[in-house]
C-alpha cells in the first residue's frame, strides 16, 4: 500500500513538472481600425466618430465593433485565450476597458497597459495582459519627435516591462506613421521611429545581452524594407547574431501573404519581432524561427470582385460595412 502511494505521488508529479515544462503563451497584435467611442472628445479629431458625425457612429455600431473584435481575439486561442494582445488604433482607455469586459474575454480578466498618445487622431497604441500569466513591472511612453517637423504628432511606442512564466520580457507596441504622400516620401519618417526604437533594444541589450524582447505593432513598412531591416535590424537570417532581431513575419511575407489588402496587392504591415535569446531558447521561453502566423479565418473576410478574401473592414470611406477591421491579426506562441 505504501509503494501504491509513493508510485502515485511520483506519477503526479512527473505529469505536473511536464504540464510545466509545455506551458504555452499566446502573444497576439491587432490593428483594430479605428476603436472609437461615440462621444465627442474635444481635443481629439473623433467628430467623425459619433452618431452625429459623417461617419454616423452610433452606439449600436460601437457596441457590434467590440462584439467583433472580442470574437476574433477570442478565437486566436480558444484553450485560454491569448495572455498578451497588443493593440493600435484604440482611441482612450474607456473603449479597452469595454473591450476586455465583453463576454468573450471577460474570463481572461485582463489588465491594461495604455497611455494618452499626442497623435492628431487620437489613437494610441496598448497592451492587454492576463495578469495570472504576465507580472507587471511597468511601462512607459517612447515619444517620437521629428526633427525636421517638430510640430508633427504621431504615435508613441509603448514599451511594457514584465515576467512571463519566470522571464522578464520587454514588449514594446508601434503604430508607424502611415505611407500617406507615398511610400518613399514619407520613408524617413518611419526610418526614424525605427531608429527609436532600436535605442531603446540596445539600451536593454547593453545591460543584458541575453534579454528576452518581444516587438509587435502596424511598422506601415514591409519586413525588407530599410526601416525594419537596416534600422531596426529585424529579418529572418537563422544564423546566431545577438545583434540582430528575428522578423517571424518575413518568412510568410517572402510566400506573398500579407495582413492588409490594398488594391488587390497584399501588404505585411503587421510584425511580430524577437530578439535572438528567444529562438530556440533552451532556458525558459522560447519560440521558433518562422512561428508568426496570421489569423484569417474566412469569417472575418470580405471576398472581393477578383474572388480574393481580405479583411472585412468596418469603414471604407464614409460607407459602413460593418466587419471587423482592415487588418487581419498576427499571432505567435512562447513556450516555457
Amino acid at each position: 500500500m505504501y509503494r501504491k502511494i509513493l508510485l502515485l505521488i511520483s506519477v503526479a508529479f512527473i505529469l505536473f513538472s511536464c504540464s510545466e515544462q509545455k506551458r504555452e503563451y499566446t502573444l497576439a497584435f491587432y490593428n483594430v481600425e479605428n476603436l472609437f467611442d461615440t462621444i465627442n472628445d474635444p481635443i481629439k479629431w473623433d467628430d467623425d466618430f459619433t452618431p452625429e458625425g459623417r461617419l454616423r457612429f452610433t452606439s449600436n455600431r460601437y457596441e457590434d465593433k467590440l462584439d467583433k473584435l472580442s470574437k476574433v481575439l477570442a478565437s486566436i486561442d480558444t484553450l485560454s485565450l491569448p495572455s498578451i494582445i497588443g493593440l493600435c488604433e484604440i482611441e482612450n482607455r474607456l473603449v479597452i476597458e469595454d473591450l476586455r469586459n465583453e463576454d468573450d474575454l471577460i474570463h481572461g480578466n485582463y489588465k491594461i497597459a495604455h497611455i494618452e498618445s499626442p497623435d492628431k487622431r487620437g489613437i494610441d497604441c496598448a497592451l492587454l495582459y492576463k495578469s495570472e500569466d504576465f507580472k507587471y513591472i511597468k511601462h512607459e511612453a517612447i515619444g517620437i519627435q521629428f526633427p525636421w517637423e517638430p510640430e508633427y504628432k504621431t504615435r508613441d511606442i509603448l514599451h511594457v516591462e514584465g515576467i512571463l512564466g519566470k522571464d522578464t520580457v520587454h514588449i514594446f507596441v508601434n503604430h508607424w506613421p502611415s505611407r500617406i504622400g507615398g511610400q518613399e516620401k514619407s520613408e524617413k519618417n518611419r526610418v526614424f521611429v525605427a531608429e527609436q526604437l532600436r535605442k531603446s533594444v540596445n539600451q536593454i541589450q547593453d545591460k543584458n545581452p541575453l534579454a528576452k524582447i518581444i516587438i509587435m505593432g502596424d511598422f506601415n513598412d514591409e519586413p525588407n524594407n530599410i526601416s525594419v531591416t537596416n534600422t531596426l535590424k529585424a529579418n529572418n537570417n537563422t544564423l546566431n547574431k545577438p545583434e540582430e532581431l528575428h522578423n517571424l513575419m518575413y518568412d510568410l511575407f517572402e510566400s506573398g501573404q500579407g495582413t492588409y489588402n490594398y488594391r488587390g496587392d497584399w501588404n505585411m504591415l503587421d510584425h511580430l519581432i524577437v530578439s535572438k535569446s528567444l529562438i530556440n531558447s533552451e532556458q525558459g521561453l522560447s519560440t521558433s524561427f518562422g512561428a508568426g502566423k496570421i489569423f484569417k479565418e474566412d469569417w472575418i473576410c470580405y471576398k472581393n470582385k477578383d474572388g480574393i478574401l481580405i479583411p472585412s473592414r468596418t469603414y471604407g470611406g464614409p460607407n459602413y460595412y460593418g466587419g471587423y477591421s482592415d487588418h487581419f491579426p498576427v499571432y505567435f506562441k512562447l513556450r516555457n
